[in-house]
């Protein structure tokens, strides 16, 4: 009947819509505003992907970028893009942490106490990281 062919229509465009928009999101993780680029290496990156959050202090400051791997050093190399309003201390710490038993993972930094800051100019790279433990 006319009515089902409407409807089924109707469906298909829908379903049309929500492909459009997740292969628009889910290429390249883009930056937002004023950030910068810094690199951090990890053991082991068990959770974390592109678009993960990247907090301070609990609050959200940036998103993972990239994840890739190091075949030299055996690493994963994550960079991180930050809100420039960030101004990390260079023996900032770089950790994978979790929400919860069941949470989603996310890169938390804990910045140092050093008067050197890292460089805001893409170049940057947090020296001190801890992976992500497996239970």
């Amino acid at each position: 009947s006319l009515f089902e062919t409407l409807i089924g229509a109707a469906v298909v465009a829908v379903a049309g819509i929500f492909l459009w928009f997740a292969i628009d999101r889910g290429g390249e993780t883009q930056s937002q505003g004023d950030q910068y680029e810094l690199e951090a290496r990890f053991n082991n990156v068990s959770g974390i992907s592109r678009g993960s959050d990247v907090r301070i202090a609990g609050v959200k400051a940036g998103i993972v970028k990239s994840i890739v791997g190091d075949p030299e050093r055996f690493e994963a190399v994550v960079t991180l893009s930050l809100d420039e309003k960030w101004a990390l201390p260079d023996d900032t710490d770089a950790r994978v942490s979790t929400d919860g038993l069941l949470g989603g993972a996310y890169v938390a930094l804990e910045p140092g106490g050093s008067f050197d800051n890292i460089p805001q100019d893409g170049s940057g790279e947090i020296k001190y990281t801890r992976g992500s433990v497996d239970l």
